[in-house]
């Protein structure tokens, strides 16, 4: 078993991306996500990698796109407004079928808000990020060691399907430390990408990298097979836990950061005689409806729980589908939520059902 090691969220984030074979980062410095930078900084020319620092977040993200399309194991990071000026290039790169990991360490707002923990970005992350017929895979990590595995993880996603993938945190988990350990990877096993722009050297025809159609039927033809993708992806890489639900008659559901606060106020609940559990989707995008499905004609209510004023709650509506009433309590500005807070926002509910 590897050593465990104490890191910062967003340095964790940064050496993690370096053991799974990335050796391209393009960013622009904003708080609370500036240490991912600042880390790579130092790190990637020790490695044989390309850090720079672009003159904007609009170049670092088209920097991207072009390493991306060279077949390179690229990253970008920013938080929140950072990540609205990369939403055009995000969209070409998903429009070409290129494969990179975008992350996101999210701040309250809107506009340039206050640089405190939130989780306003919701929307953004799964619904609204660019233009098009596109989706990206989105996984929301709630600890330290959590934010290690899902970086590899999403590389190996966006290699698989071709596509974008964002690690979607928050100030919190990019500032605190936690013990950690990092599992060895095999650099030799990384996939090849026979449809990178690398140079023929006479062997074969040019791969083109490209997101314009001007033909509809030819750009009709892209977006559904594309589409085909996507159903795919929700088949297979959904991914939630699933805490003290099986007796439950109450469940709470939150991601992130704000999912292991409201994991303490389950098992408090649970001291007082409360059958509570607790749903944390891990995969934003593809979103984890069947796992209320499953509950919805067995609990009585459900709580959603997150740090801002309503996003995540419409799809966990979509997913109960009336079967059972669902609630909400939220915290935002920059405030992180008690986890008597949202104990006595659970009890207040459960006080009120016959």
């Amino acid at each position: 078993m590897a050593e465990k090691v104490l890191m910062k969220g967003n340095e964790a984030l940064a050496e993690a991306a370096i053991q799974v074979g990335c050796r391209h980062f393009f960013g622009y410095p904003i708080t609370p996500q500036t240490e991912i930078s600042a880390y790579l900084a130092k790190r990637m020319p020790k490695v044989g990698g390309v850090f720079l620092q672009a003159e904007s977040e609009v170049a670092a993200s088209n920097m991207v796109y072009g390493a991306a399309g060279a077949g390179a194991r690229v990253m970008t990071s920013s938080s929140s407004p950072g990540i609205s000026l990369k939403a055009e290039a995000l969209s070409y790169i998903a429009g070409a079928d290129l494969p990179c990991v975008v992350v996101n360490i999210m701040r309250a707002g809107p506009g340039l808000g206050g640089i405190q923990p939130a989780q306003g970005d919701y929307f953004q992350a799964t619904k609204g990020h660019g233009h098009g017929d596109y989706q990206i895979i989105v996984l929301a990590p709630s600890s330290v060691q959590e934010i290690i595995d899902h970086t590899g993880l999403a590389f190996d996603l966006a290699d698989e399907y071709r596509m974008p993938v964002m690690l979607l945190g928050d100030g919190m988990l990019g500032q605190m430390m936690e013990p950690v350990e990092f599992e060895q990877k095999d650099m030799a096993a990384l996939p090849e990408k026979p449809w990178a722009t690398t140079g023929t050297q006479g062997k074969r025809k040019h791969n083109v990298i490209n997101s314009l159609y001007i033909q509809p039927d030819q750009l009709e033809k892209i977006v559904l097979a594309r589409k085909e993708k996507y159903d795919r992806i929700t088949e297979k890489e959904v991914r939630h836990e699933e805490y003290r639900c099986e007796d439950a008659e109450y469940i709470i559901t939150g991601y992130g950061s704000t999912a292991r606060i409201a994991k303490n106020a389950v098992d408090e609940l649970r001291d007082k005689g409360l059958k509570v559990g607790l749903i944390r989707p891990i995969t934003l995008w593809p979103f984890p409806a069947g796992a209320y499905e499953k509950y919805a004609d067995k609990v009585k209510a459900f709580l959603t729980v997150e740090m801002s004023t309503g996003q995540m709650i419409e799809d966990v509506r979509l997913a109960v589908n009336g079967k059972a009433p669902v609630h909400f309590f939220g915290r935002t500005g920059g405030f992180v939520p008690y986890p008597d807070e949202i104990e006595a926002a659970m009890e207040k509910i459960a006080g009120g059902v016959q």
